[in-house]
């Protein structure tokens, strides 16, 4: 099928078969490799993106699906590609990545979370990135993360 999206603000086509997953669409066709495949089953966040307006796991995502969608990957969530958004900033200065699989679909989760308006707190957090599995952090680093990037915003 013909495909046609926009991918982190910018119009993108390809020609995949229709169930085709949304991953390797962004990883093999578009280029976009910033987000990973952890469990290719929907279970652990790994290649979490926007669609619509939606945290998706993109794994579960078929082409047909997509077409004439809007799609935000790790590589767009901020809007100077130069600078790293307060999430990113915080993630880094709370080592709240470690080995690196989880991070990106983390993140993104994180910053659909925070621009979703919803009270912070460590409890809202933890349910906002429950879909997205760490086997490295422990959680606590990635909660304290976000809960400064939320700060950050407000003031």
């Amino acid at each position: 099928m013909k495909l046609a999206l926009t991918v982190n603000g910018n119009a993108r086509a390809a020609e995949v078969p229709a169930l085709k997953r949304l991953l390797d669409i962004l990883r093999e066709d578009l280029g976009l490799t910033g987000t990973k495949e952890g469990c290719g089953e929907g279970e652990c966040g790994a290649c979490s993106v926007v669609l619509n307006g939606e945290l998706v796991n993109s794994c579960l995502v078929p082409a047909c699906q997509v077409n004439g969608a809007q799609v935000v990957t790790i590589e767009g969530i901020s809007a100077n590609p130069s600078e790293l958004t307060p999430v990113q900033r915080r993630f880094i200065e709370h080592g709240a990545a470690q080995c690196g699989i989880c991070t990106p679909g983390m993140i993104v989760a994180a910053q659909c979370f925070l621009d979703s308006g919803r009270a912070v707190s460590e409890e809202t957090v933890r349910e906002a990135l429950a879909g997205n599995l760490c086997r490295c952090t422990g959680y606590q680093k990635i909660i304290d993360a976000v809960e400064q990037a939320a700060k950050d915003r407000a003031t």
